[in-house]
């Protein structure tokens, strides 16, 4: 962490990190395009930022959950394929077609509010229809399937939209093997199979999210959807290591220690004192907490780098703050305690802290909170860096 200015916490973000990220994974993917999904202020890492460095490594698409960030991409310039998934009743849908962005649909009701907000607009809308083919989540059922197509083709045939995309999200693609991962696919192609047989003809089908693009080639058809792979964390521990992918951790966090102070054994610290010093040690207050994003379920168990050692958040992580126990070491005040990052410094990563909060890597980068300024190095694409595959 470059310490150019006094910092509480912060969020460094190394978008050539994420540009390398994007490389890597669009080679694992040739021939398919590639969607950088940049939802949840990509991960907790900063919408715009990551969406430009995303297109700049060669991201064909971008995916956004909701229509309102999907719409704020195009306020800021983004152009391009935008897609985004999750709508409901009564939202943006005429200011998405104005946008040009792909709008996913899975029942009758959306496909009416968008064509309606199409007729409104004057203008042809885009939009993806999305099967549920296992997940259970959004998308269509395949019971429901003909009646969506046969109404989706009414509307293409009176200009109102167009079927750009048929697609699908995986259950349980981090789990190697898992007997879901076949059915879906079979459901899938089968459900592709009728759209088209019916007179569908989609730009894309797609259904790879992070781990089928790395571990399942059989999948990728026509556009890959990596998300969280793309911020250089695995999906998975099951699957492998970013590093066994060449994928690099975008995010470190990391914090000043505000004070530093000796305390006898048998002292108790923070909340509930679920933790007191077991001798003479040293303490050493690390300013962030679950208010920031820290999660609270690490208390007694979350790791920070202070001094080149390993510690443990001691008791309870609070709103604000927490404490290490430092064994007696005396650290300056104002010294770095790194939360995580890539490792390469020997720090925790971010699927340490989902070990000791036992959760996934995905919620410990996407809940750092806003009042967690996010500082961006290596903006610039440099000179080294490869353009194509």
């Amino acid at each position: 962490m470059n310490e150019t200015a006094p910092f509480r916490v912060r969020a460094e973000i190394d978008l050539a990190a994420l540009r390398a990220n994007v490389r890597a994974l669009r080679a694992r993917a040739r021939g398919a395009a590639f969607m950088a999904v940049v939802k949840a202020d990509a991960y907790g890492h900063g919408m715009v930022p990551c969406a430009r460095a995303a297109v700049d490594a060669g991201a064909d698409w971008l995916g956004t959950a909701t229509p309102q960030e999907a719409l704020a991409l195009r306020a800021a310039g983004l152009p391009g394929r935008i897609m985004c998934w999750l709508w409901t009743p009564g939202d943006p849908w005429r200011e998405g077609v104005e946008a040009d962005l792909d709008m996913s649909v899975s029942a009758l009701w959306a496909l009416r509010e968008v064509t309606a907000a199409a007729r409104q607009a004057g203008r042809t809308a885009r939009v993806q229809l999305k099967a549920d083919t296992g997940l259970g989540r959004n998308g269509c059922m395949p019971e429901d399937w003909p009646e969506l197509i046969a109404e989706a083709l009414r509307a293409e045939a009176e200009g109102t939209i167009e079927v750009t995309g048929l697609w699908s999200h995986f259950a349980c693609a981090d789990e190697p093997g898992h007997p879901s991962i076949a059915a879906q696919l079979t459901v899938f192609r089968e459900m592709v199979a009728y759209a088209e047989g019916q007179g569908v003809r989609p730009e894309v089908r797609h259904i790879a999210n992070s781990p089928a693009t790395l571990t399942l080639p059989e999948t990728h058809f026509d556009l890959v959807r990596p998300g969280i792979a793309m911020y250089g964390v695995s999906p998975s521990p099951e699957i492998g290591t970013p590093q066994d992918f060449g994928l690099r951790p975008v995010m470190t966090v990391a914090a000043s220690l505000a004070h530093v102070k000796q305390a006898p054994g048998g002292h108790g610290v923070s909340y509930g004192h679920h933790y007191t010093t077991p001798g003479d040690t040293t303490l050493g207050l690390v300013p962030a907490g679950y208010g920031d994003g820290i999660p609270r379920h690490a208390s007694g168990s979350g790791p920070v780098l202070v001094g080149g050692k390993w510690r443990t958040a001691a008791g309870r992580i609070a709103m604000d703050q927490f404490v290490v126990d430092l064994g007696g070491d005396e650290p300056e005040v104002g010294s770095e305690a790194l939360l995580f990052g890539p490792g390469d410094r020997g720090e925790p990563t971010a699927e340490d802290w989902a070990q000791a909060a036992g959760t996934i890597a995905y919620e410990i980068v996407t809940r750092i909170g806003s009042r967690v300024p996010r500082v961006y190095v290596n903006e610039r694409t440099g000179a080294d860096e490869q353009h194509d595959d």
